[in-house]
């Protein structure tokens, strides 16, 4: 029997590319109808009604609290166990901590914003003392023309200057309020972050401090009451809330003393210069701060900003001033002056 014939190499060639060419076009066709069928199911693929229903009736009527929530109830808890109008700020900037970066309170008197205490912040703060002159978008919101203040600006970086040189991404400044008057502010920032992170918590907990305010002034009014069996007396007498106490004023050193003297002169000495004629009027008939209020009310915000609300307070040096050079010596000459 003889070997078969040898196969023609380039006939096998020939068929194997046919053949190569063939699976190609195929493998091409049965691709591209798997991609077809493929991104019509991904149109396709999205949560429907029944998923929906049933991810909810799994979770059950409400999941549990979140951080943010958990700190707001303890914040709340510490706020309402005050026992005083500075023990209850105290305890404001306290619960604050968990919800922000930093914090600081002002107390409002005779329409300067004064620092009380601050959280987060450097502990040589404040790196300057005295009072803070209001900018209009801050006497805006002391006069409630509105809510809250959410924007760097003029009033954001007249609070922050007593306490840091540092502008915050975010920030926000709170009134506290007490029978619908402010008597301070909140001032709170994100810090080295971009934003706060819980700003309605924060404005609960003001709203809530606020309410706390009223509460104790009214426990202090019900606690002045005459005791029924007591005579009642024949008119009534105006109670006056709990003020909000200020920081101890520090007392001052012979050269921040003369200083301060130095500048109560130069300062008294501007208003008998430029307004002599009333001046000359206010020492034969009285009432200096009627015919000089604006001026006299310019020249102790100067006073103030320089050395701060609580010696002038303590020590009276720009008062005594006026009361030597204006008013030759006699306090009734002075008039009707808030701070005389």
């Amino acid at each position: 029997m003889s070997d078969p014939r040898p196969v023609d190499k380039s006939q096998n060639d020939a068929l194997q590319t046919h053949l190569e060419a063939w699976l190609n076009q195929q493998n091409q066709t049965l691709l591209e109808e798997v991609m077809a069928t493929w991104q019509g199911a991904l149109a396709r693929f999205h949560p429907d009604e029944t998923l929906l229903s049933g991810l909810r009736d799994a979770a059950g009527p409400s999941g549990p609290s979140g951080p943010a929530d958990t700190h707001l109830a303890s914040a709340l808890d510490l706020v309402e166990g005050a026992t005083s109008q500075s023990d209850l700020l105290k305890r404001l900037l306290d619960a604050l901590s968990p919800l922000v970066e930093r914090s600081a309170l002002f107390v409002l008197k005779q329409g300067l914003a004064s620092l009380y205490a601050h959280r987060g912040f450097p502990s040589e703060a404040p790196l300057k003392t005295g009072a803070v002159v209001p900018p209009p978008e801050l006497e805006a919101l002391i006069q409630g023309l509105s809510r809250s203040l959410r924007r760097r600006g003029p009033g954001y970086a007249a609070l922050l200057s007593p306490i840091s040189t540092f502008e915050a991404a975010d920030v926000a400044v709170f009134p506290l309020r007490h029978k619908k008057k402010a008597v301070a502010l909140l001032l709170v920032d994100s810090g080295l972050r971009q934003k706060l992170d819980h700003p309605e918590q924060i404005r609960a907990l003001v709203l809530a401090t606020s309410a706390m305010l009223a509460s104790l002034a009214a426990g202090k009014e019900e606690d002045s009451r005459p005791h029924p069996a007591e005579p009642q007396p024949s008119a009534p007498t105006q109670v006056v809330p709990e003020p909000i106490e200020s920081a101890a004023p520090v007392d001052l050193d012979p050269r921040t003393r003369a200083a301060a003297e130095r500048l109560a002169r130069v300062l008294v000495g501007d208003v008998e210069l430029y307004f002599p004629a009333k001046v000359a009027q206010a020492r034969t008939q009285g009432n200096l701060y009627g015919l000089l209020r604006d001026e006299l009310e310019r020249s102790r915000a100067t006073f103030v900003e320089r050395f701060g609300e609580g010696v002038e307070i303590q020590h009276r040096i720009f008062t005594t001033t006026i009361i030597h050079q204006l008013c030759d010596g006699n306090v009734s000459k002075l008039g009707a002056a808030p701070w005389a």
